[in-house]
């Protein structure tokens, strides 16, 4: 069976039809969080840290196994290697965990399924682990202190709650979460609360421009979580949505962007020893 991927149909020019535009968004495969097929047409501010740098750093400082949160189909992560013996990874999207496996299995981190959400369990012993990365996903901050050694490191970057919030405004929607109910102060006192000294905190208010409605629509495929009632693209979703979404792909189609918030925070913690 061969291995190759497939071609990707070209993007629409923004001026296309709205209906050229929605086939596009529905027919380009979406493969965990890969967003290389809008590269150039979903562009975020860069970051003023480099967190796979960050995160290479650690996994190379020959501390010990590396363990990764909601590692999606291993996309960073496979990034930076090679990893200590025992390294493993988690996942709670059922559709990512294959991607995943198949992506990490090779480079020697075993991918476990977890439950997503915060109060999550992870499954593994007390003290498992020198190294903890979260690039993006929920934590519980007293599963993260048990898991690592002492003086072991925890490298997170997360997506400040006020992501998405114009768009969820100009689809005419309320966003699927409390926009204050994840940000830099709250991260770094549950980390204190439960334990951890925190050595790094920044803080980048960044913003997301979408160049035509495709690429829109597309994200929001991948993204899913954003507006769960228009990530099937299904002819019903749309209609759902057409009057809002028509009016994006006026705004396309005469030259202008859309842009949305993209605030990220950093934090690097430690246990003590």
């Amino acid at each position: 069976m061969s291995d190759a991927v497939p071609e990707r149909p070209a993007p629409p020019a923004r001026d296309a039809s709205f209906e050229a535009h929605v086939e596009w968004a529905r027919s380009v495969p979406a493969v965990g969080f890969d967003l290389s097929p809008v590269d150039g047409r979903v562009v975020e501010d860069p970051l003023p840290w480099d967190y796979a740098a960050l995160a290479r750093e650690l996994v190379s400082g020959g501390r010990g196994p590396v363990l990764d949160l909601g590692t999606g189909g291993g996309e960073v992560l496979a990034t930076l290697g090679p990893f200590p013996a025992g390294s493993a990874a988690t996942e709670g999207w059922a559709p990512n965990l294959p991607v995943a496996r198949r992506r990490l299995t090779p480079l020697g981190v075993e991918v476990r399924a977890v439950e997503a959400g915060e109060d999550q369990v992870l499954p593994f012993f007390d003290r498992q682990f020198a190294v903890v990365l979260d690039r993006h996903e929920e934590f519980d901050p007293d599963e993260v202190r048990r898991v690592l050694e002492p003086g072991g490191v925890f490298l997170t970057q997360q997506v400040d709650t006020r992501d998405g919030v114009r768009l969820c405004a100009a689809l005419g929607v309320e966003p699927p979460w409390d926009p204050d109910s994840v940000t830099l102060d709250g991260a770094v006192a549950v980390l204190r609360d439960a334990g951890l000294v925190v050595d790094v905190a920044r803080e980048h208010e960044g913003l997301r421009r979408f160049r035509d409605l495709g690429s829109l629509l597309w994200y929001l495929r991948v993204v899913a979580w954003q507006v769960p009632e228009l990530a099937s693209l299904s002819p019903t979703a749309v209609a759902r949505f057409e009057a809002p979404l028509r009016a994006l792909h006026l705004h396309f189609a005469a030259g202008h962007e859309f842009v949305d918030e993209a605030p990220r925070f950093l934090v690097v913690a430690r246990t003590s020893y």
